[in-house]
């Protein structure tokens, strides 16, 4: 009995050895992580302005949200850049695995392309929108030169300029940098389908968009239901790329490039209301968490 216990305590001691080793990241994500949180959502009752003492003042920065009809234009503006840009995403890296999970096809050189298309996506935000800014420069832009080259426009059309082309071409550099991590997860989901299935449906004649719809499809809801929740957090914090071209183009419609994170960024940067920025990120939260929900729920159900 009395090794028993000797052994259950040298046990313990071992153990306890872990907690100097755990406590420095414990500290670091107490200070970095945890308080910033705690502090925004305090700060979100208060008309602090960054600097002196932050007067309590209940729910108003909430109430004045509510009723802010640039921040609802702004959340949409987001939602559409957003919604554009999920469709073209996960289409493109649907067929694109449909074309690599295919058997009939048996496409070698998978690592190849999964490391080629998932690069733009290693490119700084900043560098990917001076890129496009020279690109879609409208009067000395490659894209105009071509398609005015080859007879599909007549005059230059001002990409980035304009309230109808800018929010979606947004929306079309937001799926070339994305697509590949979208197509890189699909595919792991599809290796983790066994082969069987496949194989049976390839005896039985099955076509590929048979094999697509009844197969690979429902058993990748789960993946599908993680690519769309992380896209749409993602995509409600939209900031980088319409702050920078908005920045640095001249002549582009803020209205239609301001997303609510360049709102929340105005009041808590450059104006110094902080109070009501912290309202506003702890309303987007809300938002993020019900549509996040409402996806979970709508997918769950499917996958029963």
């Amino acid at each position: 009995m009395a090794k028993d216990q000797v052994a259950v305590k040298k046990k313990r001691n071992i153990n306890n050895i872990a907690y100097p080793f755990v406590l420095p990241f414990v500290v670091v994500f107490l200070i970095f992580c945890i308080y910033p949180v705690l502090r925004t959502f305090y700060l979100s009752f208060t008309n602090y302005r960054g600097f002196g003492e932050a007067a309590f003042n209940g729910i108003a920065n909430y109430t004045r949200v509510i009723g802010d009809k640039f921040f609802w234009k702004g959340l949409w503006n987001t939602l559409k850049m957003w919604g554009v840009n999920i469709v073209l995403q996960l289409g493109l890296a649907f067929v694109l695995t449909i074309v690599f999970s295919d058997i009939k096809y048996k496409m070698r050189g998978l690592a190849i392309f999964r490391a080629v298309y998932y690069l733009p996506n290693l490119i700084a935000a900043t560098s990917v929108a001076f890129l496009f800014k020279t690109l879609l420069d409208w009067k000395y832009g490659s894209v105009n030169q071509i398609l005015m080259s080859i007879g599909l426009i007549d005059e230059q059309i001002n990409w980035l300029g304009s309230m109808h082309t800018a929010p979606y071409v947004i929306s079309v550099i937001q799926t070339w940098m994305w697509f590949g991590n979208s197509f890189i997860m699909l595919m792991a989901g599809v290796q983790g389908i066994p082969k069987d299935y496949f194989e049976a449906a390839a005896i039985d004649g099955a076509g590929r968009w048979t094999v697509f719809a009844k197969i690979t499809l429902p058993l990748l809801k789960p993946i599908m239901l993680y690519v769309f929740i992380t896209s749409l957090i993602g995509g409600i914090q939209l900031f980088d790329l319409p702050f920078l071209i908005s920045g640095t183009t001249a002549g582009t419609p803020s209205g239609s490039l301001q997303t609510a994170v360049m709102y929340l960024y105005k009041f808590g940067f450059e104006t110094g209301q902080v109070g009501y920025a912290s309202a506003i990120a702890y309303t987007m939260f809300a938002i993020i968490l019900i549509l996040s929900l409402v996806q979970f729920k709508l997918l769950g159900k499917e996958n029963k």
